[in-house]
C-alpha cells in the first residue's frame, strides 16, 4: 500500500460518513520475518495487512469499527457499523469533541534499505550469527524482523496526516547444556543491524554463565543492562505516565508532581520526533507529538495526553494517542533517559556485593501507585563481590518499586541502546542503584 491508496481510503470514507464526527485511521504493515531455532532458519514469512478503523460520534454516542477488508462496499459497511454502535452505545458525558487540525512537523522515519531488505540477506544475518557460536556446544534461536509501517488518519474537522517509518530487529537467545546468553539490536536502519556483534554479546554472556549457583534472596546492590532498564521504564509508562491515571488517582505523578522522587541524574523523556528511537511525527488522532519531560533532574514533570483526557483538563493534545478502541488513555511511545558518565564495568567496580541482571522475564504490575513490580532475571544473571564479577547466578524473582530503583540510583551509563517498547521504542543506559529486592530464585 502507497501513501496515495491510503489517502484515498480516508476520503472515501469520510465523504460516506452519515454521522456528527467521524475519524478514519489506516494502519497498514509489511514484515519480512525470519525466524530460527536450534540454529536452522525453519520459517520465512511476508505479512502484509491494512486495517480500517472508524470511530463514529453522534452527539456524545461513541461507535467504533475495523475492517481489514479495504474495498468500497468494505468500507461503507465499516462505517454502518460504527454508526450503528454509536447509536445503540450510551453517552459518554465525558466526551467532547474530536480534536481538529494542527501543524505537524517532518520527521524521517523511512529508510528505504531496510524496505528492501531480502530474505537472502537476513539469512546471512543468521548464519553470520550461526558460524560464531559454532563449536561451543550452543545453539541458536532467535528472529530477524524487517518492518514497513504507514500510518493514515484523518477527521471530519479537516486533520489529514499521514507518515511512512520502517524497523529492523534481530534478537537472539543463545542455549547451552546450563546457561543461556540474549543479545538483540533494534534500528529504523537495517544497515545497523551488526549480525556479528550480536552473536559476540550473545556468546560471551551463555559462556559465563554456565554453571549457576544459587544464592539467597535479598536486598542489593545491582546493576542493569539497558535491556532490563528499558522494561522497567516501560511499565512506568504503563503505570504512571498517562494523563488517565491520574485522572484516575492511580499514578505515582499524583503524590509526587512538581517533588523530587529520583537521583539528580534522572532526566526521562518522550520525543516522537527524535530520529535516534522509532520516529513517528503524530498520533493515532493525528495530532502532533510534543516533547515531554516525565523527569526533569529527579524532579517529577508532566505526563502526556490524548484529546479525550486534554479536553477534561482544557489543555491540548500532547500527541499520545493510542489506536481506538482504548481503555488505557495516552502512554509515551518513544521514552529515552538521560545518559551519564559511566560505564558497565565502572559500575561493577563500584559494587561489593551485589548483582548483575541482563534482562527481566514476566514482569508484572503488583502496584501502579507505588510503582512496584514482580518478575524474573534471565539469560545471564551474576553475583559481584568487591568490584567483580565472580560467578554466574540460577535466576531469582524479584519485587521491587521501579520509582524507589530510580531513587537509589548511583551510576548512570554513557551509552544508549534502543530498545523495543509495548508500541514504539525506548532508549537507555545501563544503570547501577544502591539497592534492588530479590525476593526469590529459580530451580534453573
Amino acid at each position: 500500500m502507497n501513501k496515495d491508496q491510503v489517502l484515498e481510503i480516508l476520503k472515501k470514507t469520510l465523504s460516506q460518513a452519515r454521522c456528527d464526527q467521524c475519524e478514519a485511521v489506516v494502519i497498514s504493515q509489511e514484515q519480512e520475518l525470519t525466524r530460527f531455532a536450534n540454529s536452522i532458519i525453519h520459517q520465512n514469512t511476508m505479512q502484509e495487512d491494512a486495517t480500517l478503523t472508524v470511530r463514529a460520534i453522534l452527539g456524545k454516542q461513541i461507535g467504533i469499527a475495523s475492517s481489514n477488508l479495504l474495498t468500497d462496499e468494505a468500507i461503507a459497511a465499516v462505517l454502518e457499523r460504527a454508526t450503528t454502535i454509536a447509536r445503540l452505545s450510551p453517552a459518554n458525558e465525558e466526551f467532547v469533541s474530536l480534536p481538529g487540525p494542527k501543524p505537524i512537523s517532518e520527521v524521517d522515519a523511512f529508510v528505504p534499505r531496510t524496505a528492501q531488505t531480502t530474505p537472502e540477506e537476513r539469512a546471512q544475518g543468521v548464519r553470520k550469527l550461526v558460524e560464531k557460536i559454532a563449536g561451543h556446544e550452543i545453539l541458536a534461536s532467535g528472529a530477524y524482523s524487517t518492518t514497513t509501517n504507514q500510518l493514515g488518519v484523518a477527521n471530519s474537522l479537516g486533520v489529514e496526516a499521514y507518515a511512512e517509518s520502517t524497523q529492523a530487529s534481530f534478537s537472539t537467545v543463545l542455549l547451552s547444556a546450563n546457561s543461556a546468553g540474549y543479545a538483540d539490536r533494534e534500528s529504523p536502519d537495517a544497515g545497523q543491524i551488526d549480525a556479528e556483534e550480536i552473536a559476540e554479546e550473545a556468546l560471551k554472556r551463555t559462556l559465563d554463565a554456565r554453571d549457576p549457583r544459587a544464592i539467597e534472596p535479598k536486598e542489593m546492590e545491582t546493576v542493569f543492562l539497558p535491556y532490563a532498564v528499558a522494561e522497567m521504564l516501560d511499565y512506568l509508562a504503563y503505570m504512571g505516565l498517562g494523563a488517565q491515571s491520574v485522572q484516575e488517582q492511580r499514578s505515582f505523578v499524583n503524590d509526587f508532581q512538581g517533588k523530587q522522587a529520583a537521583m539528580d541524574e534522572i532526566t526521562i523523556w518522550d520525543d516522537g520526533l527524535d530520529p535516534r528511537g522509532y520516529a513517528m511525527p503524530f498520533d493515532f488522532e493525528g495530532q502532533p507529538k510534543r516533547k515531554v519531560f516525565f523527569f526533569d533532574q529527579g524532579v517529577v514533570q508532566g505526563v502526556v495526553y490524548d484529546s479525550f483526557a486534554a479536553f477534561k483538563e482544557g489543555k491540548e493534545s500532547t500527541g499520545h494517542a493510542l489506536p481506538q478502541p482504548n481503555g488505557y488513555g495516552a502512554l509515551p511511545l518513544n521514552m529515552f533517559m538521560a545518559p551519564g558518565q559511566a560505564t558497565v564495568e565502572e559500575m561493577i567496580r563500584s559494587v561489593k556485593d551485589g548483582v548483575l541482571i541482563t534482562r527481566f522475564w514476566y514482569v508484572r504490575p503488583v502496584h501502579p501507585k507505588t510503582t512496584l513490580i514482580t518478575g524474573m532475571t534471565r539469560d545471564g544473571t551474576f553475583k559481584i563481590e568487591d568490584g567483580k564479577v565472580v560467578y554466574p547466578l540460577r535466576n531469582l524473582r524479584f519485587t521491587a518499586s521501579i520509582l524507589e530503583t530510580l531513587a537509589g540510583v548511583e551510576l548512570i551509563g554513557k551509552e544508549l541502546k534502543l530498545e523495543a517498547g509495548f508500541f514504539g521504542g525506548t532508549m537507555v543506559p545501563a544503570l547501577k542503584t544502591k539497592s534492588f529486592k530479590f525476593t526469590g530464585q529459580t530451580t534453573f
